[in-house]
């Protein structure tokens, strides 16, 4: 019996750890002001790439980049997230179940 549960823990862990190599691969995007600012993440939820209007980067303009820069990050992230969680789901959902 616990050599069954052991090798199915074996199996979603490696299926995790492939699920994983193939969210790195994955590019998320999110944006804010109208495409002013965007960022680029993969599937892991690790920012790749920050692109900002050249009119943001004027002194005056510091607090409406603050905001987008939040705003794009947030969107990507949670785009991010949702990628993630459907590919460990994939991974160790039909091992465990139905519990995921």
């Amino acid at each position: 019996m616990f050599g069954d549960l052991f090798g199915k823990l074996t199996q979603i862990k490696q299926k995790m750890q492939e699920g994983k190599e193939r969210l790195a691969t994955v590019t998320i995007a999110g944006e804010a002001g109208d495409g002013a600012v965007k960022i680029t993440a993969d599937g892991n939820r690790q920012v790749k790439s920050i692109d900002i209007a050249t009119h943001l980067l004027a002194p005056e303009n510091k607090e409406e980049l603050e905001d987008l820069l939040l705003t794009a990050l947030n969107r990507a992230l949670k785009e991010g997230e949702k990628a993630w969680e459907s590919e460990m789901k994939n991974a160790a959902g039909g091992m465990l179940g139905g519990l995921m």
